[in-house]
């Protein structure tokens, strides 16, 4: 569980509402049309740029990748790799199948070594787990994204609608206040959708792709090299590489 987004996400609407509540009532910023104008236009917009089958499963891998999604460093990816190149030296390939693995594409690299599948089949294989997992990553941030800019536009198409409506009735001075609150509640709901929890949670997914692609293709790396029999000591050098240069002296330090 990311906690962070949570916490951030919840943080921000409770300091919205207090700041509303110090100086007046909740009740005067609840407006069902601008709700609608702003909630189902951005869900519509956002769904004209997806096909139909894949919106649902965008918003799904974007949603859990950046709510639940636990972030696992490169140093600690490093050391798994190297236990379970341990592990093949003593206890040969057949040893990798007792072994508990929780990522997917590492617990599946293991089951080709197993197997006795080939250098070739494993690297080619494991890539294409990798680019078609960044792949739903990346539609997962596209489906944030376009909904966080489809609300602020339909906050402002909602501020257009609710000035059109008060000066068609400039006449009855009943209508200006509701007509006001439409035009003005909708930029407020567009902005409170797109930088709290929509653009947020894009940048939050950018890093954790990032974060991804470098652990993925760490892995595949490791597990050709346990594929070639190298020796975990070497295993543990080679891939040290993948981390950044300050930290690089003090992961090969600790090992030792």
């Amino acid at each position: 569980m990311d906690f962070a987004t949570i916490i951030g996400i919840v943080t921000a609407f409770i300091v919205v509402g207090i700041s509303i509540m110090l100086g007046g009532s909740l009740s005067q910023f609840y407006d069902l049309p601008s709700i609608l104008i702003v909630v189902g236009g951005g869900l519509a917009a956002t769904l004209i740029r997806f096909p139909l089958s894949g919106i649902l499963s965008a918003c799904a891998v974007g949603g859990k990748i950046a709510f639940t999604h636990k972030r696992i460093e490169s140093r600690e990816v490093i050391d798994e790799i190297v236990e379970l190149a341990d592990v093949a030296r003593r206890q040969g390939p057949l040893g990798l199948e007792s072994v508990e693995v929780a990522d997917p594409n590492l617990k599946k690299g293991m089951q080709y070594i197993a197997d006795g599948y080939d250098h070739d089949f494993i690297k080619e294989n494991m890539e294409r787990e990798r680019d078609l997992y960044l792949l739903r990553l990346s539609e997962g941030r596209r489906f944030y994204k376009q909904l966080g800019d489809a609300a602020p536009a339909f906050g402002m198409v909602g501020t257009l609608v609710g000035l059109v409506k008060m000066l068609a009735t400039m006449d009855d001075p009943a209508t200006i206040g509701p007509s006001m609150a439409i035009a003005l509640l909708t930029t407020l709901y567009g902005s409170l959708i797109a930088n709290i929890i929509c653009l947020p949670i894009v940048d939050k997914l950018d890093s954790k792709s990032e974060l991804e692609e470098l652990n993925q293709t760490l892995i595949i790396d490791g597990v050709l090299q346990i594929r070639e029999s190298k020796s975990p000591s070497l295993i543990r050098e080679m891939l040290t590489a993948y981390l950044p240069e300050q930290h690089r002296d003090s992961a090969l330090q600790e090992a030792a």
